[in-house]
């Protein structure tokens, strides 16, 4: 069952079903149970359970073939390209964060040149 804790059903149901792929509960080549058995253990709407499992296709952790189901991959996705694709981002955030600082400072210089304090009188 899903918790009204603000984050929506259907991640909390990647979530739960992630888990049990990587502990092996669900094993590679294992169907998931049917979109209606899934509803009910979640006590969730069949479209919840249909957006959880576009999320897991997604992911890589599941593939669907037509008229028989939805099936644990048989091979894990790959997480090397995108640990090198996030270091690649952070990097990116690094120095745009660099840039917008160095442009805040120059336009601070500037606007004290244009507009000067005035001056107060004792």
């Amino acid at each position: 069952m899903v918790e009204k804790s603000g984050r929506p059903a259907y991640l909390q149901i990647v979530d739960d079903l992630s888990e049990q792929i990587l502990r092996g509960t669900l094993a590679p080549g294992d169907a998931l149970p049917s979109i209606a058995q899934l509803g009910e253990r979640y006590d969730v709407s069949a479209s919840v359970i249909k957006s959880a499992v576009s999320v897991l296709r997604t992911q890589g952790l599941v593939v669907g073939q037509q008229g028989k189901g939805v099936f644990v991959s048989e091979t894990p996705p790959a997480t090397g390209p995108a640990d090198d694709i996030d270091s690649e981002v952070l990097a990116q955030l690094a120095d745009m964060r660099r840039t917008l600082k160095e442009l805040g400072d120059r336009l601070a210089a500037l606007e004290s040149t244009v507009f000067p304090k005035p001056k107060r009188s004792r």
